[in-house]
């Protein structure tokens, strides 16, 4: 942690991180932040006691630089930071869809670039952060890596080819899991409860749901079993899921945005 870091474009997925690395023992003179409004800026610096700096002063003092802005903003941010990175930093890239080659392409030869897929639950350190090498990045490289994303959640490491499938998974999950739960919430107003009742139920049995699929090691076909009784409520409201394939629309919906995924990537946004 001796090791400086910046983070580039410090919205909420970058602060968090920031959050992250100073309850994991991070200094706060060990790391550097960067925002484009000087408010933004004035604020980190007071919440987390960190400096805020320019891109320019990030790429010459840091030894890992956390590039978080939005990735159509990707290509501007790397033409500025170029004649100031040198080859033996490390670039951990946190945006959808660019691929480690993107930097490679345009930063100095050789160096790391480590790809990183997080998602929002990242902001209340349950995330899912997937990890992959670019040509140049070696282990240590994706040490580092974890060392910044783990204390914000789970991490796995994966090769680069399956980052869209990962994407598709985890990236975009939290948002299905959302609009189950608001399709649920409307069907248990249907029912005749309260929305505020509805939500409450629908949450908590979705929090203990995970829990359960996490800490018990079970697949989650006997689990589910285990709540399905003959001739019972459960199996019923399972047949009518079934009738209107629920199972294969959600598998068309992760085939369309792995393949979103795929056409950012390509440049085709």
């Amino acid at each position: 942690m001796t090791q400086k870091v910046a983070v580039l474009g410090t919205g909420k997925i970058g602060e968090a991180l920031l959050s992250g690395m100073l309850r994991a023992g991070w200094k706060p003179e060990n790391l550097l932040v960067t925002a484009r409004r000087p408010a933004r800026a004035q604020e980190l610096h007071v919440r987390h006691g960190v400096e805020s700096v320019s891109n320019e002063e990030a790429a010459k003092t840091a030894d890992t630089l956390i590039l978080a802005v939005k990735p159509q903003d990707m290509s501007a941010l790397l033409e500025e930071l170029a004649p100031h990175v040198a080859a033996d930093r490390l670039i951990i890239s946190a945006a959808a869809g660019v691929p480690t080659s993107f930097f490679e392409e345009r930063l100095a030869d050789g160096i790391a670039v480590v790809r990183v897929m997080p998602n929002t639950p990242v902001l209340v350190d349950e995330g899912m952060s997937v990890i992959s090498a670019g040509s140049h990045a070696a282990e240590e490289h994706l040490l580092r890596a974890e060392e910044i994303f783990q204390p914000v959640g789970k991490t796995l490491r994966i090769p680069e080819y399956q980052q869209d499938a990962a994407t598709a998974l985890s990236g975009s999950g939290p948002a299905y899991f959302y609009y189950l739960v608001e399709a649920m919430t409307d069907a248990g107003i249907l029912l005749g409860l309260p929305r505020a009742q509805a939500h409450d139920l629908i949450v908590q049995s979705a929090i203990g749901a995970a829990v359960m699929l996490r800490d018990s090691g079970e697949h989650p076909v006997k689990l589910r079993e285990a709540v399905t009784s003959p001739a019972g409520t459960t199996i019923n409201a399972i047949r009518e899921l079934e009738k209107h394939g629920v199972r294969h629309a959600l598998i068309a919906a992760l085939e369309a945005a792995r393949d979103r995924s795929r056409e950012l990537a390509s440049g085709n946004g």
